[in-house]
């Protein structure tokens, strides 16, 4: 039964990038009194969980993700009683806060590496990930920061080089040391024991490299021009044997807890992305699923990863599903408007928990950064190849004031031009907007347990089509996806009784009978409704 299903199996997770969603004290940069002031709006819209993005203490040089204390919260996000004010509030309405936990790198401000690199006996020199030159001078290996360049900084007080999988304010700690594991595992209990419900866990696959420092081999199939980062296999710095023991820790900690979550961002094939539900399920809860973001948008390419998905997970793994986040580029900006609905459709009719994106469901794109404007490290220092991330992280588009809304002072980022149309006070007004199609298929979701926590089984369809099954108890909906832009026809098989369309991507034909043929429009999906055969 429905009720069974843990809070995280049947919600929906709602990711917030606290810089960039609403301003509350006038100096244009997000925060969580923000956060506080639009739950009437989470609430509305039909959430089940708020993930937000790093709001601890942080010289911000990756904004957030270079943290220098985990357990107080950064002054430009507000102070650790809005923290709990938030948190109460969050939870009187019967959602969830999820963290974003931090545990393969700090900044190079942390107390923790500031005595690492005073010396090299120093008690927590171990604690972070230190090596001689090479035999002939210069790195240890050819390890590369996913941001450009060597992994490798050289520390003259010391000399050593410290590895660092982004910036070299970014050191890499060392999972391999016990002392560090149970400091690790401390700022966990810290924020379990002040009520939050579970954490988003940053890059889970990076956080144990090899101990015997081996060049990563390089990738054949990588092209001049391409992100200089994938010139090499990442062999020896990610998804190592030794990282599921220390995943099985996190979770025996959370386990002393009632009902939190564990997910883990993991960027691997699909036949490794299962492995991190760990070993009879002692592995994350929701090893993020990426593909909707990764893959060509096309019927039959994601017909084809449902189905490997839904094989390949593990008896006790539950899926989940991702349409955006702060690192990839807006839905929007991948598939286009019209398919932007499509995508909608499909993320909340799928089998698994869903996560959304702040904007996506208003429809909010890519937003054209001026070269004055760039705020990311990425960007700055693989410069002109298109992989800056500001475009996707812009201010939330509330209304159609000035800065849309987010802030009375110019934003840290740009508004999207489109804000006066894009926003939610005009969309929540308009019956076919993007906005009103997300309440309506979260609503959809919430009331129907078929959707929530069913079966699914895909359904043969034309090649422009996806279409598929999902089944509890008696109830059963059908799902048909036109992923093209001409109208296309779709045999609805009479053996299955007549059904009543209850949802269009197009907000119109609900009520709709269907019987045989179905006629869809272009960019359009429908969600039918199955009566039994008389």
């Amino acid at each position: 039964m429905a009720h069974k299903r843990a809070w995280w199996e049947r919600g929906i997770i709602y990711q917030i990038y606290p810089r960039s969603f609403k301003d509350s004290d006038g100096n244009g940069i997000g925060d969580l009194r923000g956060i506080y002031e639009k739950l009437d709006y989470l609430q509305w819209l039909g959430v089940d969980a708020v993930w937000i993005s790093p709001v601890y203490p942080s010289p911000m040089k990756d904004f957030g993700y270079d943290v220098s204390n985990y357990t107080d919260i950064d002054p430009i996000f507000g102070t650790m009683a809005d923290f709990h004010a938030l948190e109460d509030e969050i939870h009187r309405r019967s959602l969830k806060l999820i963290m974003d936990f931090v545990p393969n790198h700090t900044s190079d401000q942390h107390p923790w590496f500031i005595e690492s690199r005073s010396s090299r006996d120093n008690p927590k020199r171990d604690w972070y990930i230190w090596c001689d030159p090479a035999p002939e001078g210069g790195p240890p290996n050819n390890w590369l920061s996913n941001f450009g360049g060597s992994a490798w900084t050289f520390d003259e007080r010391t000399g050593q080089y410290y590895y660092h999988s982004f910036l070299p304010e970014q050191p890499d700690v060392n999972w391999r040391n016990p002392d560090l594991m149970h400091a690790m595992f401390d700022v966990l209990r810290f924020w379990l024991d002040r009520g939050v419900d579970g954490f988003r866990v940053d890059v889970i696959y990076h956080i144990v490299k090899d101990e015997h420092f081996r060049d990563n081999p390089p990738n054949p199939d990588y092209q001049p021009g391409e992100n200089p980062y994938h010139e090499f296999l990442s062999t020896y710095t990610a998804d190592r044997p030794e990282v599921h023991d220390i995943i099985a820790g996190m979770r025996e900690v959370l386990d002393a807890y009632r009902d939190r979550v564990l997910i883990g961002e993991i960027y691997l094939p699909l036949e490794r992305l299962v492995a991190y539900y760990g070993a009879s399920g002692r592995g994350t809860h929701l090893p993020f699923n990426f593909q909707l973001i990764q893959l060509p948008w096309h019927a039959q390419v994601i017909r084809e990863a449902i189905d490997n998905y839904e094989a390949a997970l593990p008896e006790y793994g539950w899926p989940n599903w991702v349409l955006g986040n702060h690192d990839k580029p807006r839905l929007a900006s991948r598939v286009g408007p019209a398919q932007a609905r499509i995508a909608a459709m499909l993320l909340l009719t799928l089998r698994g928990t869903p996560t959304l994106y702040y904007g996506d469901e208003i429809g909010m794109h890519n937003v054209p950064i001026p070269p004055e404007k760039v705020q990311d490290p990425f960007e700055k220092n693989v410069p002109g190849m298109g992989l800056g991330r500001d475009p996707a992280r812009t201010p939330m588009q509330w209304d159609a004031t000035e800065h849309a809304g987010f802030s009375q002072v110019e934003p840290w980022l740009p508004v999207g031009k489109d804000y006066r149309t894009v926003n939610v006070e005009v969309e929540r007004n308009d019956p076919h907007s993007m906005l009103t199609l997300y309440h309506e298929l979260i609503a959809l979701r919430r009331r129907e347990p078929a959707l929530a926590v069913g079966s699914y089984s895909s359904v043969p369809a034309p090649h422009e089509l996806l279409a598929y099954r999902r089944q509890h108890g008696n109830r059963q909906l059908m799902i048909v996806l036109n992923f093209g832009h001409n109208p296309h026809g779709f045999e609805y098989s009479s053996s299955l009784g007549r059904g009543t369309i209850v949802l269009s991507t197009h907000l119109d034909r609900q009520g709709e009978a269907v019987h045989g043929r179905l006629s869809l429009r272009g960019d359009e999906g429908v969600v039918i409704q199955i009566n039994a055969p008389q």
